[in-house]
């Protein structure tokens, strides 16, 4: 059964998984006289849902509702240690995301449903069972992981974690103590070992999984449209290429945004679902939303 509270931020539900644990998720409801549609918001790997707050109650003013959720093992979605999760990325996309999908059209079913996915929250479109209730698509920062595509920042730090801090902290300690590491954030080693295993290869995921995981990437045929940022620090444009050529089966618009063509300074790979970036909001994701860009 869903448990539901209502707090300033939203209104928090626990939603239970066919895997025996349970999902966190925020509902903001938009409070405009017509409600266009709902936006769920995908993370990025170890993003806890409450970063995103700030976009999520945006686009309540645009006129749709938004859903923000924890993977199994992040934030609101902890239970106990995460040394005693048991998910891994694969799990994510086949116990947590059709909960989430489940509750929204349980509650929304009339309404428009959009993903918008956030690095590994646009992979979950590929690793989903399927897509069916999801109308269509924006990824941001959505690229494979393939360490020696990755930006050249990430790609001078990458390889040591792969190679060295991955395969060194998670079997000692079960999990990746990110937060003592001050690398990414405390996350299960499931999550990690899977992970780790798919950025050495060059098709990532779908090389690492086989003909099964090609073949639901190649099943999605939503329109996808992939925001890309040109300072972005982990991903590469050929990541982002890599990662939506699996999708071979969807309409993909790619747009590259130049911070400064935006008002911004900086947008880089993680900050751009945060209230200093209105402005890429405003004049970038407004305009998708419509599908007028």
């Amino acid at each position: 059964m869903n448990t539901t509270k209502n707090t300033v931020a939203g209104q928090l539900q626990k939603l239970p998984t066919k895997a025996g644990h349970s999902v966190a998720l925020t509902l903001f409801h938009s409070q405009t006289e017509a409600v266009k549609g709902i936006c769920i918001i995908a993370a990025a790997t170890g993003v806890a849902q409450r970063l995103y707050r700030d976009f999520a109650i945006w686009l309540t003013t645009q006129g749709y509702h938004a859903v923000t959720f924890d993977y199994d093992g992040i934030g609101l979605s902890i239970d106990g240690h995460v040394k005693h999760c048991k998910s891994d990325v694969l799990s994510w996309a086949n116990n947590d995301c059709p909960a989430v999908l489940e509750a929204v059209e349980q509650q929304f079913g009339n309404l428009e449903c959009i993903w918008i996915g956030h690095s590994v929250g646009g992979h979950m479109l590929g690793m989903m069972p399927d897509t069916k209730q999801i109308s269509r698509a924006i990824n941001v920062a959505v690229g494979t992981g393939t360490w020696w595509h990755n930006s050249p920042s990430t790609k001078r730090v990458s390889w040591f974690l792969w190679y060295v801090l991955v395969p060194v902290t998670v079997p000692l300690l079960g999990y990746f103590p990110g937060d003592r590491l001050n690398v990414l954030c405390n996350l299960p080693k499931g999550v990690m070992m899977q992970w780790r295993r798919w950025c050495l290869k060059d098709g990532y995921a779908v090389e690492g999984e086989g003909q099964w995981l090609q073949e639901r990437f190649a099943s999605v045929n939503l329109p996808i449209t992939a925001i890309a940022f040109s300072d972005d620090d982990m991903m590469s444009l050929k990541n982002i290429d890599m990662l939506h050529e699996q999708f071979s089966g969807a309409d993909v618009t790619r747009h590259v945004i130049e911070p400064q063509n935006v008002g911004l300074k900086r947008i880089g790979h993680i900050g751009w679902h945060k209230a200093h970036c209105q402005s890429l909001w405003e004049q970038v994701i407004s305009p998708v939303l419509s599908n007028s860009l």
